[in-house]
């Protein structure tokens, strides 16, 4: 039986460093590395973390016991503060369709706002990373149902003045009153 490397069957262009046409050279900004960051801060998530350092992630336990529920109260309090909430996402489902199980429940619950988005992107396109903004819902490993979310403050300390101010103060606040209106300090 022989092996065949996959860098033998894919085209040369796909592999090595070329320039694009039209794009100039300039050094990769600081949110290439925060989008490792919010990563390795979602696979922690999903392994029951409950704290980082720094408290870039932070975790509350849901009021509600079952993670449907949870997810609904959050959309809604979501639309109430005049946001969108585009999909909440079963990860469950998702993986399953892949082969993969986990042990326990996990959906992702989106919110957005246009303009928000707008002010940020104008001036720091590769912020799309990070958009849209998410709670984690999950089960943790005693039963209980977790709500988890980026500290926006944390965030907005990234180079920028549109990121500091929507995602630092706007953001920022709107997710303290989400979680308000869920029952959440």
């Amino acid at each position: 039986m022989t092996t065949t490397r996959q860098s033998e069957t894919l085209p040369d262009s796909t592999f090595g460093t070329r320039p694009i046409a039209n794009v100039g050279i300039r050094k990769p900004p600081v949110i290439f590395g925060l989008a490792w960051l919010v990563a390795a801060a979602g696979l922690m998530v999903l392994s029951g973390c409950q704290s980082m350092p720094g408290q870039s992630l932070t975790v509350h336990q849901s009021k509600y016991q079952d993670i449907d529920r949870t997810c609904e109260a959050l959309k809604a309090a979501i639309e109430s503060q005049g946001l969108q909430c585009p999909a909440i996402r079963n990860l469950n489902k998702a993986m399953a369709k892949h082969g993969v199980h986990l042990d326990r429940q996990v959906r992702v619950v989106e919110f957005c706002k246009a303009d928000y988005a707008h002010d940020m992107l104008k001036d720091n396109p590769e912020v799309c990373a990070l958009m849209p903004c998410t709670f984690g819902v999950y089960e943790g490993n005693n039963g209980r149902v977790y709500i988890s979310s980026m500290n926006q403050h944390w965030m907005s300390r990234m180079p920028g003045s549109a990121i500091e101010r929507v995602m630092g103060k706007q953001v920022a606040q709107d997710q303290a009153d989400i979680l308000k209106a869920v029952g959440l300090p």
